[in-house]
């Protein structure tokens, strides 16, 4: 798939998935009106969709309707704003900026940015109930998705990350906490339209979940190196955090070049979980290519 190519799908897709966001989020004026206005000004027109573009991207692989992948797209979107709202937040990380413009807890006030994360958490639940999909579906993307938001993923992940402030950690110890803060959603994404497909075998289903593993590490690895040599303005957040606030980082310990090395050979293993896919995976690769590849 060529890269215009790819440009024009993820852009649908991101269309894609606002429409379902709009229609999820409670109107802006229905009371209590603030909340909910925070609720919208952080989910919706901005960020990547890079992880409901994964949901997309599978779910094509596999054959899925993309009206049953609107849901799922959703719901991860929602699950991963609000780790942000909630991450900016003083008593984590205290950023100023997100997506360009001020973090949730500055346009509003932390009680509301607070509660605005609470509620984006549940209602991502709450639109997987409404998926088009039977009881069993529906549970399984539900557990799928708790599992890594909870301590065994992406809370886990923030945990180990703010305990680890001014310490040194070796690179599997830095790996381990990356696998859970960022790589257990993005596995998820990958894993929530296997959910959905009508036939998938176990062997199938283990190498998408590696596959994922795999992009979601290399994910954060790009994030890391973004943090030290990226454009403030092209990611819409500072650069340099990270550093400031003595956090261990793949680059800290590493280098630069052990962590493009490290990147490198983690897509290389994400593809070779998609060796026996065949043409169906395309957009799949072509957007894990896009993932490692970015530059904000």
């Amino acid at each position: 798939m060529t890269e215009p190519e790819l440009g024009g799908r993820l852009d649908a897709w991101a269309a894609r998935v606002e429409r379902a966001l709009q229609s999820a989020l409670p109107p802006a004026e229905t009371p209590p009106a603030r909340l909910h206005q925070a609720m919208r000004y952080s989910a919706l027109e901005g960020g990547k969709r890079i992880r409901p573009a994964l949901v997309y991207a599978t779910g094509e692989m596999l054959g899925v309707p993309l009206d049953q992948l609107d849901a799922p797209a959703a719901a991860v979107e929602m699950i991963h704003v609000y780790s942000l709202v909630h991450d900016d937040l003083p008593a984590m990380d205290n950023d100023d900026v997100r997506r360009g413009r001020p973090t949730c807890h500055r346009q509003f006030d932390e009680a509301t940015a607070i509660l605005a994360g609470d509620a984006l958490q549940v209602l991502a639940f709450a639109t997987l109930t409404r998926a088009p999909a039977s009881a069993a579906q529906k549970l399984g993307m539900m557990a799928l998705l708790a599992q890594a938001s909870g301590t065994a993923g992406m809370a886990g992940g923030q945990a180990i990350d703010l305990a680890a402030v001014g310490r040194q950690l070796d690179l599997a110890q830095i790996e381990a906490m990356h696998r859970l803060k960022t790589g257990a959603l993005v596995r998820a994404s990958v894993l929530l339209p296997a959910e959905l497909a009508q036939s998938l075998g176990a062997g199938q289903h283990q190498q998408l979940g590696r596959f994922g593993a795999a992009l979601g590490l290399a994910f954060q690895i790009v994030d890391d190196i973004l943090d030290v040599e990226g454009d403030a303005v092209a990611l819409g957040k500072a650069t340099g955090a990270d550093h400031a606030r003595g956090k261990p980082t793949y680059p800290a310990v590493a280098g630069l070049p052990a962590s493009r090395a490290r990147v490198a050979q983690l897509y290389r293993e994400a593809l070779d979980e998609l060796s026996d896919a065949g043409p169906s995976a395309d957009a799949l690769r072509a957007l894990a290519a896009f993932i490692v590849g970015r530059r904000h």
